[in-house]
């Protein structure tokens, strides 16, 4: 932790992440008190204005028109409730009639009594703002209220702030994925230097040093990189060159002593020399002395280098993991975040989780609190054995169990280490390692991730336990939201749906038209082996398709007699109505085109906007054909049902004209079947090519756009 190099990348990366932190949190801040001020203001503008169309209506002497007003109000997405209640929190009147002679909270009868007219209430994980306005006794209104009563009422409205708090959120979760971002691209550079301005100059340095130790002494290191690296090569250099001055030197002086030595012999001389060459030789045994303690000290720079080179290469092998269990969580949480769908993302949960750890086997179990038992979504690496339940029981010899338990992580190097649990799991795979990590969220636990046995038959590790739990946890939001989301399409659903039945429930004619339309083109779209989404979309439709009646006249629905062009023109909308209904719902275009088509015509003859066959769904051509028999078999005001057999006629006849030709024949073959519960049986081959004769088509024509535009 002494590195230079360390110490570089820790203070760049905490300065970054404290700066960006804390401006972060403050935009964060200052963004929800912008928010609360907007709601506020919108809250106190739209509770004047309705307060004062209502005292306007009540001094007009239409009391009655203030529960209309109250009902068109509650409509708008923007407003929860309105409701209007005495002092004693008695409730006068309200856009929803049941609540009319009830009573209020505690909280808005507490508030209303402090004068408290806008204030914020926290309703789980929801924010709702409420707006308390007094109505009061007008001179105009003395003649319906004792003038004596100064205050009539006070008008409480509810208005959510949740999407603004979502794009909250979102804002959030962006700024946090561009920190991380900025977080590795500075470890990235920096690490990027040191290697050129650091590691790889050392490495020549010491390439250099282990050419020396073999004899070259011409080496030479040329490093410019940084002035420290240069002057450390110029006294690399110099050192050398010493050295090789030294060796040249006392190979001279032993040449010189033999050459002195053989005169020697001859002359007496030699005897003097030869004492020169002793002072001479005390002389090169001391530069040998000194050349050796140069030697040595080389070599102990050289360990020195070594140790040195070798710490810094650990530290750079280090930074390389950290950076990769980054790079990896960071392409992990982009996997997670791109899909809603609970199928896709427990597959693609899996599917990064074990080609991350390298894992035979990945699952995931969700576990069920009430029913107290685990279930198994998704398993890749090995197949369920046929037979096998995929619902297991909590016991004591699960892994999974204990992880749910104990809330926490387990990580198993070897299953006989560990006897409390089973080797063989209950799916028939053997465990030998394994690691298993807890789907959280706050307190709740949704269920466990696991990974079984490596690929290359190693143990798993404890940086790869804290990894997979980091996997998990971003794995449990996922998962969460997409539950989230679910239930939101659900809510949504419901809501409309209940809408539908009110409309059917007013008409007992086409009480339960929905539901049958619903069951007929569901079993028609399976099968034509269309995809499971295709099919939900055929299945929402046909819930939906009549709740453009919303916007037609109920006398005119429930007309006996013969409908005028007019009223055949009025009724021809309610398609387009639907499509505006389900317009703000984003998850239900393809619903919303196909309920605006399924009155189309196979011949481009159809309303409200005569698509010819290209132009039109599949979904929508399959909608046509159960919407049409379950409207002639049916009965209605202005005619009694048809028998199965006369409507299946209809249809064939129809066949080109109104209908697919490919679709009549296989809804004929579902009725004979028996599957849509209704007794048919065919007596002759039916002959489906298109209606030749021009007349007998337009006699047809006529006929089944009546059972359409009267029932749907």
């Amino acid at each position: 932790m002494n590195s230079l190099r360390v110490k570089i990348l820790g203070m760049i990366t905490l300065i970054v992440v404290v700066i960006v932190a804390t401006f972060g949190y403050l935009e964060y801040r200052n963004q929800q008190r912008t928010i609360t001020r907007i709601s506020a203001r919108n809250a106190q503008i739209l509770a004047t204005t309705i307060q004062n169309s209502i005292e306007n209506v009540m001094m007009s002497g239409q009391s009655d028109e203030v529960t209309r007003i109250l009902t068109r109000l509650k409509a708008h997405e923007a407003i929860n409730s309105l409701t209007i209640f005495d002092e004693n929190g008695r409730i006068l009147n309200s856009s929803d009639k049941r609540e009319i002679g009830g009573q209020v909270d505690v909280q808005e009868l507490e508030a209303y009594r402090q004068g408290n007219a806008i204030h914020l209430h926290n309703r789980g994980n929801h924010q709702q703002f409420h707006s308390i306005s007094l109505i009061y006794n007008r001179p105009a209104c003395q003649g319906c209220h004792d003038a004596g009563q100064v205050i009539l009422g006070a008008l409480e409205i509810e208005l959510p702030i949740d999407y603004l708090q979502a794009d909250l959120d979102k804002g959030k979760s962006f700024a946090l994925t561009s920190t991380l971002f900025m977080v590795l691209l500075i470890f990235i550079t920096v690490s990027l230097f040191l290697h050129a301005y650091v590691n790889r100059p050392l490495k020549a340095i010491i390439a250099s040093m282990q050419r020396v130790e073999h004899g070259d002494f011409d080496v030479r290191s040329d490093i410019y990189s940084s002035d420290d690296m240069m002057a450390l090569s110029d006294n690399f250099n110099m050192m050398v060159n010493k050295l090789k001055y030294y060796m040249e030197t006392t190979i001279s002086h032993e040449r010189e002593l033999a050459r002195a030595q053989s005169k020697l012999s001859h002359h007496h001389e030699m005897h003097l020399m030869n004492q020169k060459l002793e002072e001479q030789l005390r002389e090169i045994e001391n530069l040998n002395v000194g050349m050796e303690e140069r030697i040595e000290e080389i070599e102990e720079a050289n360990y020195k280098i070594a140790d040195l080179a070798s710490e810094l290469e650990d530290k750079n092998t280090n930074l390389e993991q950290a950076v990769a269990r980054l790079s990896t969580l960071y392409k992990v949480g982009l996997a997670l975040n791109s899909t809603m769908e609970p199928e896709r993302l427990f597959n693609l949960i899996v599917k990064t989780t074990v080609d991350t750890l390298h894992a035979q086997i990945g699952y995931v179990i969700l576990y069920s609190p009430r029913e107290r038992n685990l279930q198994v979504t998704t398993l890749l690496g090995h197949t369920i054995p046929e037979g096998s339940s995929t619902t297991l029981p909590m016991k004591q010899s699960s892994v999974s169990t204990w992880v749910i338990e104990n809330r926490r992580p387990l990580l198993i190097t070897d299953m006989d280490e560990w006897p409390q649990f089973d080797r063989y799991s209950s799916l028939g795979y053997e465990r030998r390692t394994l690691v298993c990590a807890p789907l959280q969220v706050k307190d709740e636990i949704i269920g466990t991730i696991t990974v079984v046995n490596k690929d290359d038959h190693s143990t798993y590790t404890n940086e790869e336990l804290e990894l997979l739990s980091t996997i998990a946890a971003q794995a449990s939001i996922a998962i969460k939201n997409a539950q989230l989301y679910d239930e939101q399409q659900a809510t949504y659903l419901h809501t409309i749906q209940a809408l539908v039945s009110a409309i059917e429930a007013s008409d007992s004619y086409t009480r339960g038209h929905s539901e049958r339309v619903t069951r007929y083109s569901t079993e028609l779209a399976r099968k034509l082996r269309l995809p499971a989404d295709r099919v939900k979309v055929i299945e929402r439709a046909a819930i939906l398709h009549d709740i453009g009646k919303i916007g037609i006249d109920l006398s005119l629905l429930h007309k006996e007699g013969k409908l005028s062009s007019d009223e055949i023109r009025d009724l021809q909308q309610h398609p387009e109505i639907g499509m505006k209904i389900l317009e703000p719902i984003d998850f239900l275009q393809d619903v919303r085109q196909c309920i605006g088509q399924h009155h189309e015509r196979y011949d481009g003859r159809g309303y409200p906007n005569r698509l010819g066959r290209e132009e039109q769904l599949l979904e929508s051509r399959i909608l046509a054909v159960a919407d049409a028999f379950d409207a002639m078999t049916s009965d209605r005001p202005y005619r009694k049902a048809l028998p199965v057999e006369l409507a299946v006629r209809e249809l064939i006849d129809n066949v080109g004209t109104q209908f697919d030709p490919e679709l009549v024949p296989a809804f004929i073959e579902l009725l004979e079947s028996g599957i849509l519960g209704i007794a048919f049986q065919r007596e002759e081959p039916h002959d489906f090519s298109p209606a030749r004769d021009h007349r007998r088509a337009e006699r047809k024509v006529v006929a089944i756009s009546e059972y359409g535009h009267r029932t749907t």
